[in-house]
């Protein structure tokens, strides 16, 4: 079977189609024959070495790319019976460094890790679901429930900021995102009260929010200018990079993403928004990566394994 595996760290020119053997499930693990796989930014640190320099994930001789994916089961390991061969499910491989992972024909899975795909449901979008919107619903989950009144989201238009704005309207929270102008009326349709620009201090947040929100979300990474707009004791939870001091009595938070199969299952049906920026065939892996290194999309890439 084709499989997307580098052998060094570096551009996307070290991405490799490699042919592999069609690996076995183990006790509590299943087979799945991958319909479509999402390219997610820590792919892109996969490949540079970043996780690796950041004590992540360990180097290895053969590494593989991918963590969303949707598919069909297609064989199940001893003790598995919420899963049989037929199936539709999208599930997440959360741990880095493996030498085989999604972006590939077939791949393995804890059967934990996998949720049932509802009937009707357009696989390509829902392989764009598991990694971004887990993340986003650990995220809020580390908001203190009775302390949701009014949250700030940063990197409101991604993948990740998207789901956590949609998210925590859900729950009742008065939302503040933040976003480039062009993204104002996405982030409104995603259940934002509020947007305020990309450039905009904590002050314009505090304008609208006096004394500052309960909480932020920062999707986007802006750490102490994030924190800024929280009030003293409210809570800061990060997504990427190092978390800043827990200034002003605010609990400091960070979101490590974990496979939940029945949580993912939770949000598989609860209609949220699923974007696509476009799919490519699975050997065109090297420019889904140029064109995320790019910038600029809104939506994750899919890689298509069956063509």
């Amino acid at each position: 079977m084709r499989a997307v595996i580098i052998r060094s760290f570096g551009g996307p020119e070290v991405l490799e189609i490699a042919e592999v053997p069609t690996p076995s499930p183990g006790p509590g693990e299943i087979r799945v024959r991958v319909t479509a796989a999402a390219v997610n930014p820590v792919d892109l640190q996969t490949r540079s070495g970043a996780l690796a320099r950041a004590g992540i994930m360990a180097p290895r001789a053969v590494t593989g790319l991918g963590w969303d994916v949707s598919g069909v089961v297609d064989a199940v390991g001893a003790g598995v019976t919420a899963f049989g061969p037929g199936e539709r499910v999208i599930g997440l491989s959360d741990r880095p460094g493996l030498s085989l992972k999604t972006q590939a024909e077939f791949v393995l899975l804890e059967a934990t890790a996998a949720a049932h795909l509802p009937g009707g449901a357009d696989p390509v979008a829902a392989a764009t679901l598991p990694l971004n919107a887990l993340t986003a619903a650990q995220a809020l989950d580390l908001v203190p429930a009775a302390a949701r009144a009014t949250i700030l989201v940063t990197g409101a238009a991604g993948a990740v900021g998207g789901y956590a704005v949609e998210l925590a309207a859900r729950t009742g929270a008065r939302v503040v995102a933040v976003a480039a102008e062009r993204d104002a009326a996405l982030v409104r349709a995603l259940g934002a009260a509020h947007h305020v620009p990309r450039t905009a201090a904590a002050e314009a947040v505090r304008a609208l929010v006096p004394g500052g929100v309960d909480a932020v979300i920062d999707a986007a990474n802006l750490g102490i200018r994030a924190m800024d707009a929280v009030r003293g004791g409210g809570t800061y939870v990060g997504v990427l990079g190092s978390p800043p001091p827990p200034l002003r009595g605010i609990r400091v938070a960070n979101v490590w993403i974990r496979a939940d199969g029945e949580r993912l299952a939770s949000l598989a049906a609860a209609g949220l928004t699923l974007r696509v920026a476009g799919t490519l065939p699975l050997p065109h892996v090297a420019e889904a990566h140029r064109r995320l290194e790019a910038g600029g999309l809104r939506g994750r890439l899919v890689l298509l394994a069956e063509q």
